[in-house]
């Protein structure tokens, strides 16, 4: 079983920036693909951007040129380093992980609690 954490929400004005962490813990697991996911009130979860193990990213248009997610395979992390905010980004952020344990070939998914970005001035 692997948990995340995530880390670094908070409130920031239109145009700035934040980063936000997870962690992946667990043992005798092995994480193939990470990202963070995104819902606002009454809206559905949208997927934001994810990285392969190999560093593949792809980004939601709304997003891309503002947003950078990289991931450190060796500490099992992910992060979503968030400039030029704007008030639609604020939401609660998900990180999501695709795994598998070293033994095995089924992958499992996993979900953090969630970290809240508001934007506001």
């Amino acid at each position: 079983q692997v948990q995340l954490v995530e880390s670094g929400g908070g409130l920031v004005q239109p145009g700035g920036s934040l980063r936000l962490s997870c962690v992946a813990s667990g043992s005798g697991f092995s994480i193939v693909d990470m990202g963070w996911y995104r819902q606002a009130p009454g809206k559905q979860r949208e997927l934001v951007a994810t990285i392969t193990n190999d560093g593949s990213t792809n980004y939601a248009d709304s997003v891309k040129g503002r947003f950078a997610i990289s991931r450190d395979n060796a500490a099992n992390t992910v992060s979503l380093q968030m400039n030029k905010l704007k008030p639609e980004d604020a939401a609660v952020y998900y990180c999501y992980a695709d795994w598998r344990y070293y033994t095995g070939t089924v992958r499992y998914g996993a979900w953090g609690q969630g970290t809240q970005v508001s934007v506001s001035s």
